[in-house]
């Protein structure tokens, strides 16, 4: 029989170890789920109240956001996948890292997110759309799509299943199943001694938007709201992207109507049976059931990848971070794709889940872009944001803190002009109130000459040219950006003072044209236009 000491010391011991326990599991390191879609854009998530909320074609997401915090004013730093992908790998931005166009890729030795989370101890992976074109070797486990990667039945290059580039393995069925899938897989076999970081990524849903056939009714007596700009802007743009009286306009910008003569959306899905207004509203139609369709689907996934998190007491301790590799236009300005500054290409969707940190309902408007992602995943992992990475952690702001000497403007640059969607290069800022922007039009290389492109010998020889112009928007008295203001005399000096914070971040971020002396030229010879 113990005695009633012993009794005493013992249920003493138990409670220590209760304590000692409940304090080891407070500090235990959150498990990080980063799941990026390709060219999902903030206006088709039902949480961020846009046009399309009213067709719910995202419930899981807006639970999500709903639990957690959803931010406003998240920006990419260039728009198109490749760069935005090496971005928000290396926390830099494009001269930094090296990676300013989809020619461009980013070795193993600068692929730094994974690098920083494994010194943490972290067991890492990347499941998915990678498009980065070296190997994922940083990375303890890749499954990633070839190139772009297919829609259906993809092959993924996977670790251990041979030397990159031939180890892949193939799938039947669609890449949004698939990939949640193969991220399941590696979650149920993981090494469970460590905190895991995935990257998840789809390949959904990116053009051209070919959804699974289940979905194929999805919508389909369903009358998507339309952009006024789709139809009519009398006073947007610039020279450089409408062109004096106009003239532009049949060439600078894929469109959904048939405005481009060479690549719209009418032409694509109408076959030419049918012009004008009704052909426009036909064609953006189809254009947007067909997205909402692959958005549908990945909404669906995530259902299924929360389930197994909730099923597997994983749900309160893992981190999860939803977001796309930048914005889409959806016939805003009768545009798509991506690429532009303006808002809704510019602007990433971006919701954080974490209980044990983050009130439910919160919304943040930080001025965020996505040099920022990897500084604050290291930070949430417990580590020290490493000077090399140009952005900032803003993981105060999660927990409802201030976040203290924060940016006041974000900067952006698309490179590549003139290039499949017949965009002009340019950069710019954008600020809480206003966006400046300077479309220099001309590609670059490194020596003193230009280098021309399909699209642009194709361009002139239809006998037009891309002129350098500037553009102003005033974003809270003119939120859809209709009417560019940069001769607007009430706004000379803002626009000084905008050209003045443009250039100290250029300076200041390696973002300058030192290196191409013949662009730096029209941009000095066009700065005071």
């Amino acid at each position: 029989m113990k005695s009633p000491v012993f009794k005493k010391l013992s249920l003493l011991f138990t409670l220590l170890l209760m304590a000692v326990s409940a304090v080891f599991a407070q500090q235990k390191q959150p498990n990080i789920i980063f799941i990026m879609s390709d060219d999902h854009t903030s206006q088709a998530i039902g949480a961020y109240g846009g046009r399309l909320a009213a067709l719910n074609p995202t419930p899981q997401l807006d639970q999500l956001a709903a639990e957690g915090m959803l931010f406003e004013n998240v920006f990419c730093t260039n728009s198109i996948c490749t760069p935005s992908r090496a971005t928000i790998m290396t926390g830099q931005y494009s001269q930094t890292n090296g990676v300013l166009d989809l020619d461009d890729s980013l070795a193993p030795a600068n692929q730094y997110l994974p690098m920083e989370l494994r010194k943490l101890g972290y067991s890492t992976a990347v499941i998915g759309k990678w498009h980065l074109k070296e190997e994922p070797a940083a990375f303890d486990y890749y499954e990633v799509l070839k190139y772009q990667g297919d829609y259906f039945n993809p092959s993924l290059r996977t670790m251990n299943a041979g030397p990159w580039p031939n180890n892949e393995l193939t799938y039947e069925g669609h890449s949004t199943d698939i990939i949640t899938d193969r991220s399941l897989a590696y979650l149920k076999n993981r090494d469970k001694s460590k905190p895991f970081f995935l990257m998840h990524h789809y390949k959904a849903p990116h053009d051209m938007f070919e959804f699974a056939p289940r979905y194929a009714d999805y919508l389909a007596d369903t009358e998507i709201p339309e952009p006024a700009s789709l139809y009519a802007q009398p006073y947007f743009g610039s020279e450089a992207t409408v062109g004096k009286n106009g003239k532009l306009r049949p060439i600078i910008g894929t469109s959904v109507s048939d405005r481009h003569i060479s690549r719209n959306y009418v032409k694509t899905f109408l076959k030419d049976s049918i012009d004008g207004v009704e052909a426009t509203h036909l064609a953006y139609q189809d254009y947007l059931k067909r997205y909402l369709r692959c958005v549908k689907g990945v909404d669906d996934n995530l259902g299924r990848l929360f389930q197994y998190l909730k099923e597997e007491g994983l749900w309160e301790n893992t981190i999860i971070v939803y977001t796309g590799d930048q914005g889409m236009m959806l016939g805003e300005h009768d545009l798509i794709d991506k690429r532009w500054m303006y808002e809704e290409s510019m602007r990433m969707p971006f919701i954080v889940h974490y209980p044990k940190m983050i009130k439910p309902n919160s919304v943040n408007n930080l001025l965020i872009n996505n040099t920022d992602f990897a500084p604050t995943l290291i930070s949430l992992a417990g580590g020290q944001v490493p000077e090399y990475m140009q952005g900032k952690s803003f993981m105060n702001s999660l927990s409802g803190k201030p976040q203290e000497n924060w940016r006041e403007a974000t900067y952006y640059r698309y490179w590549m002009h003139i290039i499949h969607h017949w965009v002009p290069a340019h950069f710019g800022i954008r600020t809480e109130r206003y966006k400046l922007v300077f479309y220099y039009s001309k590609h670059y290389i490194p020596e003193n000459e230009w280098q021309e492109y399909y699209w642009e010998k194709q361009l002139r020889s239809l006998g037009y040219d891309t002129p350098v112009a500037w553009e102003l928007y005033d974003l809270q008295n003119d939120p859809q950006e209709l009417h560019n203001r940069y001769n607007d005399p009430n706004y000379k000096t803002i626009i000084q003072e905008l050209k003045a914070e443009l250039k100290s971040q250029r300076q200041a971020l390696n973002e300058e044209d030192t290196k191409y002396p013949a662009l730096q030229k029209i941009i000095d010879e066009h700065w005071d236009d």
